[in-house]
């Protein structure tokens, strides 16, 4: 069982990396917030590692902290949640947004990440509310977020792709980084990602 890697960072695209590990690549599904916080291709990085067994695959999830990865095995326990689905989630809502919205039955804001109904959601409320509360330490906030330079084209593009792999239909995730880009003209990757998923959400 993997349960930490480091290693080189050597690709990255969101939900996704690969980490050189003594010349050996692991590929791993990561969260936006994990995804965020990796710095650039080449840096070494360290992870809190889930690995998920299944009959025909074998595949790692990556965290950046021990929260994450408590919180992504607790969503993976609710009955219609599967690994992708949880990082899904994980990726939609920040790891103390997600557990305020548990904890304060928000099933309008569960139900605004993609793939998750109101029966998902409601599953959420009812198995996690209670286990959720243990999870963050009193007055622990995520870390700042470094930001990722990229502009241009290049960057919308990179937006839209990590929308769609969210599970957003294309023709959403243009719409909502071309409003964001109008309104902030020269945001960065991390902040226009970050202002099209809240407008998604509304």
């Amino acid at each position: 069982m993997i349960a930490h890697i480091s290693g080189k960072l050597i690709q990255k695209q969101p939900n996704s990396i690969i980490v050189d590990v003594g010349g050996v690549g692991y590929e791993l599904n990561v969260p936006l917030s994990t995804f965020y916080d990796l710095g650039e291709v080449g840096a070494t990085v360290g992870l809190r590692v889930h690995t998920h067994v299944r009959e025909d695959a074998l595949q790692l999830f990556g965290f950046r902290t021990e929260a994450e990865k408590k919180l992504f095995l607790l969503l993976n326990s609710v009955s219609g949640i599967g690994p992708k689905l949880a990082i899904t989630v994980l990726s939609g809502l920040s790891t103390e947004e997600l557990i305020q919205a548990i904890r304060a039955g928000n099933l309008t804001k569960l139900t605004g990440i993609p793939g998750v109904g109101k029966k998902t959601a409601e599953r959420m409320l009812v198995e996690l509310k209670d286990k959720v509360a243990a999870i963050l330490p009193p007055g622990l906030e995520d870390a700042t977020t470094p930001v990722l330079a990229q502009t241009g084209d290049v960057m919308r593009e990179d937006v839209i792709s990590a929308l769609v792999n969210l599970g957003y239909v294309r023709a959403q995730a243009e719409k909502a980084i071309g409003a964001v880009l109008k309104e902030t003209p020269d945001a960065n990757f991390t902040t226009a990602l970050k202002q099209s998923l809240r407008m998604l959400a509304k």
